[in-house]
């Protein structure tokens, strides 16, 4: 496992297209005939010119020096250019920082935005040192500042800082109900607002929020640039970079990473960089850049030794125990992690004590230490899970669920991806299962070409609009000569307005289609899924028969063939599918590598035999991609609703869960097989649940009937 300090997927942006009805020139045209002819050919004539702003100037920031003492008598700009020397120092010089800012404080003027912004740095301070009592003295200040003109900026410090000391103490969500009202504040003089959007998008990122996270760290990008710091700017850009990897854009990271290093290269410092490499370490391990993602880490952790600050060393030793366990080496993983620990349970940080007790637990499994190495690994997601830290918490799941699967404890690995599935299905539902990124960044691109598109379409019509507008006015003397032209011009514009009609109504269907299709297989997506099972869920039950299917090792065929390799795999897939599958069955790209499909049918003999067939056709050849020859298998759970033999209905959610509960086992039992629920001893919902989750119990000891089924021996390469 790998973290960073604090980091988050930008909201698309729907175009909608004008409705114009067939009346609307109906009843005028007697009025303005000469308009519309004259403007016949020309609707789509006008072409707005593009705004072109020029990009914001930035200049480097002088390399911090606290040395040196604080002028006397200075000037309220000077003292701010003191201030920002100091903030960016702090990390690494937090004495001689707080040694400067208590005596450059008797000299800045009672009540000032100085003073202000000097209290939110010592206040920062102390909580970086765990010294609550000094920072809510602080802010014991700001809640009675005697500037009324600045009072809701010092309103706004008193939540950033008590959001940041909730955050220390693992106290998540609280921390971010703080941070709930920032569009009633507006930039002052102090960073208030700018720490305010920074911190809020990091905490989105920590709890599973990549689309909030982006929108608010963006915001902070913003108010960063304006100050003309470009250290501010790098810290920001590492931020984002860090909540790309969490929504799994990974080009967009290592696109953003690297244009934080370039800026920081021009005027480096120790604690910039560390962050900046570290950064680039975990992104060039997701893309399988082995090389580059080791000498990052090693840089990272050469400038956090150089820094002398224990909790930096503690991140930077986790975060460098992780990439040896991602390259095999078992022992110098577990010796890295071992001296991370106490160095983060010195200085309390709760991040860095997860990622270091999973590293350590991973190693110590691989190393043949099952059961020691599971209760430090759990331990690690207890803190995060306990901290609210969605993301940390899952991918603990996940990597402790391939360790023990490697480690021969199938039913612990079953459990450990079960309650993976369970974190990420929990994001990928909330505010109403909004849709997911499942694309990757070049499709962004694409979608915003479109956007811009419509909106030149819907401005062409607005300034046509007009253009009638102007002419009708001008042509009033022309109406006795148009009595005899009117009937034919009715006709004409009547035609024009119901073409223009008919575009647009398509332009909107292809624009709802687009938004329930998967933009890289062309399956359905999840919202399309949303609305189409209603007709299989009679009063919010489940009639029918669900497959979950998860093909085998992806992140593999990712690391070892390309991202590019992948995205033609899942394209494949999702051929087959449709080509084993009937026209009326719901085929649904649920999420990542994983496949949904909802048949009409309660024919259990039906199921099984579909099952079978899905599981050939996937894995009976491999994937051809760029003369290379990828071999594939897939692991496929199955339940037919109601279930039998009570005939017990369930919700649709309820029934999914079910379904790739019995997937992870076929995963766990060796993948490449179809794990299928014939029976349930059961006699109402509760009860059902109940051996659900002791699934793989139940199945030995007959309370359920499972139907397990072989997928074909998969095709190697050709040598």
């Amino acid at each position: 496992m790998s973290s960073v300090n604090s980091a988050g997927k930008q909201a698309a942006r729907s175009p909608v297209g004008r409705r114009l009805g067939p009346a609307y020139c109906a009843h005028r045209l007697l009025i303005c005939c000469l308009s519309l002819a004259l403007l016949g050919l020309g609707l789509s004539a006008c072409k707005p010119e593009p705004l072109v702003e020029p990009a914001p100037a930035s200049s480097a920031a002088p390399a911090a020096d606290i040395d040196r003492a604080p002028a006397t008598g200075a000037s309220d700009a000077s003292v701010m250019k003191e201030l920002e020397r100091i903030e960016r120092a702090g990390p690494v010089k937090p004495v001689e920082s707080e040694r400067y800012l208590l005596a450059l404080q008797a000299r800045v003027k009672p009540g000032s935005a100085e003073l202000l912004e000097l209290l939110i740095l010592r206040s920062n301070l102390a909580i970086n040192r765990r010294d609550t009592a000094s920072a809510e003295s602080h802010m014991k200040l700001m809640r009675e500042w005697p500037n009324p003109r600045l009072a809701a900026e010092a309103k706004l410090a008193q939540h950033v800082l008590r959001a940041r000391l909730l955050a220390q103490s693992g106290q998540l969500e609280l921390a971010k109900k703080e941070l709930s009202d920032l569009n009633s504040y507006s930039a002052g003089p102090t960073s208030a607002l700018r720490r305010a959007y920074s911190l809020l998008g990091a905490l989105q990122s920590d709890t599973g929020n990549a689309d909030a996270a982006l929108l608010n760290l963006h915001q902070a990008l913003k108010l960063a640039e304006k100050t003309g710091e470009a250290w501010r700017r790098v810290d920001l850009l590492g931020s984002l970079a860090n909540t790309y990897v969490e929504a799994q854009q990974l080009e967009r990271a290592e696109q953003t990473i690297n244009e934080a290093l370039l800026e920081a290269e021009r005027d480096p410092d120790t604690y910039m960089l560390l962050n900046v490499q570290t950064m680039r370490g975990i992104i060039y391990a997701e893309l399988g850049k082995h090389a580059l993602a080791q000498r990052a880490k090693q840089e990272a952790l050469a400038h956090a030794r150089r820094s002398g600050v224990e909790d930096l060393l503690s991140l930077a030793l986790a975060n460098y125990a992780d990439y040896h366990l991602k390259q095999g080496n078992y022992t110098e993983a577990l010796r890295l992690a071992e001296e991370a620990l106490p160095l983060a349970m010195k200085t309390q940080d709760l991040s860095s004590q997860a990622v270091a007790l999973a590293n350590m637990g991973l190693a110590k499994i691989a190393l043949k230490r099952v059961e020691e190495g599971k209760r430090d690994a759990l331990a690690g997601i207890a803190i995060d899970a306990k901290r609210g830290a969605n993301s940390g918490a899952s991918i603990g799941w996940q990597e402790l669920g391939a360790y023990l699967e490697k480690a021969g404890d199938l039913p612990g690995a079953a459990d450990a991806y079960h309650r993976y599935r369970k974190l990420i299905d929990q994001a990928l539902r909330a505010d109403t299962r909004k849709a997911v990124l499942e694309a990757q960044a070049r499709y962004d691109d694409e979608r915003r070409a479109q956007e811009l598109e419509l909106l030149n379409r819907d401005m062409n019509l607005k300034s046509e609009q007009l253009r009638e507008r102007d002419l009708r006015l001008k042509l009033w003397a022309a109406l006795g000569g148009c009595v005899l032209l009117s009937g034919v011009l009715l006709g004409l514009a009547y035609q024009r307005i119901r073409k223009t009609n008919l575009a647009l109504a398509s332009s909107n269907a292809a624009l709802r289609v687009q938004g329930e299709r998967d933009p890289l297989t062309g399956l359905s997506n999840r919202r399309h899924f949303q609305a189409a099972i209603k007709r299989l869920a009679d009063q919010g039950r489940l009639s029918g028969t669900v497959f979950l299917i998860d093909i085998d090792h992806f992140k593999r065929i990712n690391d070892g063939y390309g991202h590019a390799a992948g995205d033609s795999v899942l394209i494949e897939i999702a051929k087959r599918l449709r080509s084993t599958l009937r026209d009326e069955d719901l085929v649904v790209r649920w999420g990542g590598e994983e496949f949904l499909i909802v048949v009409d049918t309660r024919d259990a003999a039906y199921a099984g035999t579909l099952a079978q067939r899905l599981l050939d056709h996937i894995g009976s050849e491999p994937v051809s991609h760029g003369g290379q020859s990828i071999p594939i298998t897939a692991s496929i759970g199955f339940a037919s609703f109601p279930i039998a033999p009570q005939g017990l209905a369930l919700s649709w959610e309820r029934a999914i869960d079910l379904v790739d509960t019995v997937m992870y086992m076929a995963k766990a039992h060796g993948r490449n097989k179809a794990y299928g629920i014939q029976s349930i001893a059961a006699e109402d919902e509760a009860s059902l649940l109940l051996l659900a989750a002791r699934m793989e119990a139940a199945w030995h000891e007959g309370s359920v009937q499972l139907l397990a089924l072989q997928g074909p021996e998969p095709v190697s390469p050709p040598t």
